[in-house]
């Protein structure tokens, strides 16, 4: 399949590979004794879910004040910085980070696709999307 889009990941480029490199790089840089500096990284994604929070009040205009401020490319891009620095702050706590990620993410989706659990579902003709959602499947 080919993939026209512009800034399309580089197949040979793994992210935890660019994690790597932005956890050394912060590390060079860090002046923090080792256990202040683990707290600020995980206190990092806390500043960085209040950008996306007020990235998703600029996108809605709910500020009167303000009005639209902001555009779902930013809530986007921010949702894309709480990823980032959540991996960074993972790959801080430990060096498998990768495979950490992975085996909860298998914890996660056997919890999400178990069989025989009752699951509440919203039927689909009852709701409603009052922002953009991507589906997935759609690639």
């Amino acid at each position: 399949m080919d993939d026209d889009r512009q800034g399309a990941p580089d197949d040979r480029d793994d992210p935890w590979d660019t994690v790597d490199r932005l956890y050394e790089w912060l590390d060079s840089h860090n002046r923090q004794p080792p256990r202040e500096a683990l707290l600020l990284r995980m206190l990092k994604l806390s500043e960085e879910v209040g950008e996306v929070a007020q990235a998703v009040i600029g996108a809605t205009g709910q500020n009167p004040r303000k009005g639209t401020t902001h555009g779902w490319d930013d809530v986007q891009a921010e949702l894309c910085d709480v990823v980032v620095t959540a991996m960074v702050a993972l790959r801080t706590l430990t060096p498998d980070a990768a495979g950490v990620l992975a085996a909860h993410l298998r914890r996660v989706e056997a919890r999400a696709t178990a069989v025989g659990e009752a699951k509440t579902v919203v039927p689909p003709t009852r709701r409603q999307a009052s922002v953009p959602v991507h589906d997935h499947r759609d690639h």
